[in-house]
This record gives C-alpha cells, structure tokens and sequence, in this order.
C-alpha cells in the first residue's frame, strides 16, 4: 500500500533549497567516496552512532540535481542527527551498483539509501542477503520487509510546471527533453503535458529523448541535451522544460545561445548553476524534494521504524513543487496556487502516462 508516513513540508522556495544548492556547490565524486567531517555549524556535531550509507545513480555527486538533493537530505542527517555518513559512486554505466550496496553492508552501515530506481533489483538482493540492515530505495517501491520505497508524485508538480510554460509562452509552443525513455520519466512529461493543455488546449509541445529505456547514458550527456534543445528553439518553442538530471545543462545553455527560457528539474537549478548567462534562462525547477525524502527516513530509522512499505511525497506535504528564485514566475503564482489546490482537493486528476 502506497502512503505518506510524514507530516506537512515546507513550502519549496529560493531559502527552501539553498541546502541543496550548498550540496551542489561542493563537486562530483565520479566514482569515489567521501565522509562528511563537517556541517552548517562551526560546531562538530555530537556523534550518535548512526552509521548511513548512500549510494548515488549515475552522475554522481555535483549533478547539480537529483543526485545532489540526495546528499542535502544526508548532509543533513550528518549535521542535524550527528550520524556519520559514507557515499558512493557507481561506474559511468552504473554496472557496479550491487557491489556499492555490499560495500556498505559490509562496513557496517545501516541504514543504507540507493538513489534512483535503476537500484530496484540490487536493493531487494542486497536486503536478502542482509537482512538485518534497513534499505531504502529512491523512485522505486518497498521490496523486501526491510526496504522502504521513497517516491514522489513527480507528474504533479510537472503538471503546475506545464501550467507556468504556458501561461508565459508567447509563441504557444514548448519543448520537453527527458533523459531516458522510461516510465518515470514519462510521468514528469505527461504532467507537463497535461498542465500546459489545461491552460491553452492547442500548445505545441515538442518532445525528445535523449536514450532509450535501460540506456542510462541519457542523464550524463550534455551534449545531446543541447542539441535537443537547440532543435526545439530553432522550431519555435520558447520554453523547455528538461527531465535529465546533468544533461539538463546542455538544456540551460541551449537556452542562452537562443535567448529563450527553460525548466529545470529535481533541485532549484537557478540556485545551483554557476554561469551568470545560465541562471538568467532557469524560470523555475520542479523540485522533488528528494533531500527531505532521504532525511526523514533516516529520522525515522532512529526513531525505530521499519520498512516493508512506500513513502509517497506528493503536493499534499510538498513533496513536489515549483522554485521561485529570481522572481520569474511571481507575476503567475495565483495561477499555480489555483492548480496546486485543484490537485489537492482532488478535482484534478494529473496523468502519469502520457
């Protein structure tokens, strides 16, 4: 059964995700590791013996987005909670996942978090084979009575970002890049699809994808995201919105050379870019607050919760939502409040499929 375990988040605003851009800030790992040896405060926090694992999808940290989000929830687990921390990389073609999951086990930490559902099927094996350590997956469900599933309502707040490209879309033509051709990334288009329609019926919508399902390469190709991107401008689109994790920069400077605008994804990705030019194109992220999806299940670990079961973060707690850095989409915010709250009460239904 699919239900939320936590109470109500925070709204996602610019101070929302300044601890997800303060993660970005810090660079990749590629396929090393790192401890954390200090927090936000000038103090070492206590040590409270928690011991946590992360293992990251394909990107690594310095993604500037999903994967990054996930360590701000770690980080701050390490700050907040005093527990010691351990991340891992996998290989560019994330072949080694299973054995970045065994090498935690095996030092000893637990929980251990793997990011991204490509680790569906190496968490439910590393949880047999360790069945005394707590597991949990992100993007994809609980599998084994000590795994617990962290997913997110992605097509709804890609449906409140679809609303926002067309109510500010002068051509009545948009773009959406998705990483990889796979069911997830397909809910975030058909909620961006379905936003936009529901404000101008008739919108173009052009969409590409980068690799196919099970061709992970999709979310670490720049290049291809900037080709797309670029095909899409010189079409006629005046926004796209990008679902593909680091290829998203492609995106953002595509954008620039066009002198068009874009949607990022996962993290607030104005607050997480460096280049000056590339900020001025980020009207909004849809952020998937990923980070407080990983925080609070280590929270709850140490509380004495087990796993066997789903946490879902939707629009309800804010699991999912629109960034408002740079004050681009403040003249719509009425616009999106009246979407969110349709969403919530129930008189909209967003699609997950296209």
């Amino acid at each position: 059964m699919l239900r939320s375990r936590f109470g109500k988040m925070a709204m996602v605003t610019t101070a929302g995700a300044m601890l997800m851009a303060a993660a970005a800030c810090g660079g990749g790992s590629d396929s090393g590791t790192s401890d954390a040896t200090s927090g936000a405060s000038s103090e070492a926090p206590k040590a409270s013996g928690l011991k946590i694992g992360l293992a990251f999808d394909v990107g690594g940290r310095g993604d500037k987005s999903f994967n990054d989000s996930a360590y701000a929830g770690l980080e701050r687990a390490h700050t907040d909670l005093g527990a010691e921390i351990k991340e891992l990389s996998p290989s560019a073609d994330g072949s080694n996942r299973g054995e970045l999951l065994r090498q935690l086990a095996e030092a000893g930490y637990n929980p251990i978090i793997g990011v991204g559902f490509a680790y569906g099927d190496d968490i439910k094996a590393a949880a047999t084979e360790y069945p005394d350590i707590q597991f949990a997956v992100v993007d994809s469900a609980s599998n084994a009575p000590n795994v617990t599933g962290l997913l997110f309502a992605e097509e709804q707040g890609s449906y409140l970002a679809g609303v926002v490209a067309a109510e500010k879309s002068t051509s009545s033509h948009l773009g959406f890049v998705g990483g990889v051709e796979n069911d997830l990334i397909k809910k975030f288009q058909a909620g961006f699809e379905a936003g936009a329609k529901s404000v101008k019926s008739d919108i173009k919508i052009d969409i590409k994808y980068l690799t196919p399902d099970g061709d992970f390469s999709g979310f670490k190709a720049p290049d291809k995201g900037k080709i797309a991107a670029e095909k899409m401008y010189q079409d006629g689109a005046d926004i796209v919105y990008h679902a593909s994790g680091d290829s998203g920069l492609g995106v953002f400077q595509a954008a620039a050379a066009a002198g068009k605008q874009a949607i990022g994804v996962d993290s607030d990705q104005y607050e997480t870019v460096k280049e000056e030019d590339l900020k001025k194109v980020i009207m909004t992220s849809m952020i998937k607050r990923v980070d407080v999806g990983v925080f609070e299940f280590i929270k709850a670990f140490q509380g004495g919760a087990k796993g066997g079961e789903n946490n879902v973060y939707d629009l309800k707690v804010d699991g999912v939502g629109l960034s408002t850095s740079g004050g681009f989409i403040d003249d719509v915010a009425a616009k999106v409040d009246e979407a969110k709250k349709k969403i919530v009460d129930g008189s909209v239904t967003v699609p997950s499929k296209p």
